[in-house]
């Protein structure tokens, strides 16, 4: 049986606008979205400088469950819409799933603790929920180990059990 997860999307944006555009296009593609964190200014890395010189970082998760399986079609659902921002990408969506026990996302970037999908995009698990908290690995991205979104994620791995539950409706 296929894993049930809460897909989750990490996105970069420069300004409100294009924060408010990437919210509306997420949504039209994958549905009512349940959660959000919006506004962390992102200066872990310069890799993303290409689409603006400062950059905030914020994160979806939407309603239901949805079949792991889907991550290698949300990543290209997402590059897709990257592409439409600009003539230069102007925002970076990063989708993952998260459930009881992981997050995971997805990558068009080969590495050695990546796992190739299908269509050139690969999948890691970037945390783990143990012992009551995230857990980071040595691959893990510094701003996903430093703990800032521990408290989004440990919201959504609430929906996520409560879905899993059947208690929630919609």
């Amino acid at each position: 049986m296929e894993p049930r997860v809460k897909l989750v999307t990490g996105i970069l944006y420069p300004d409100q606008v294009y924060l408010e555009w990437v919210h509306e296009k997420l949504e039209e593609r994958f549905g009512p979205s349940e959660r959000s964190l919006w506004g962390i200014p992102f200066d872990h890395t310069d890799y993303y400088s290409d689409i603006a010189p400062r950059l905030f970082k914020g994160f979806l998760s939407f309603t239901g469950l949805r079949g792991a399986g889907g991550l290698a079609d949300w990543k290209t659902a997402s590059c897709e819409l990257e592409k439409l921002s600009g003539l230069t990408r102007k925002v970076n969506i990063d989708p993952g799933y998260l459930d009881g026990a992981r997050l995971v996302l997805a990558s068009t970037k080969d590495h050695a603790h990546r796992i190739y999908l299908r269509d050139g995009i690969f999948a890691e698990v970037t945390l783990r929920y143990a012992r009551k908290t995230w857990q980071s690995y040595d691959h893990t991205f510094p701003d996903f180990a430093s703990g800032i979104y521990d408290a989004f994620l440990d919201a959504v791995r609430t929906d996520w059990l409560r879905d899993v539950k059947g208690e929630r409706k919609g």
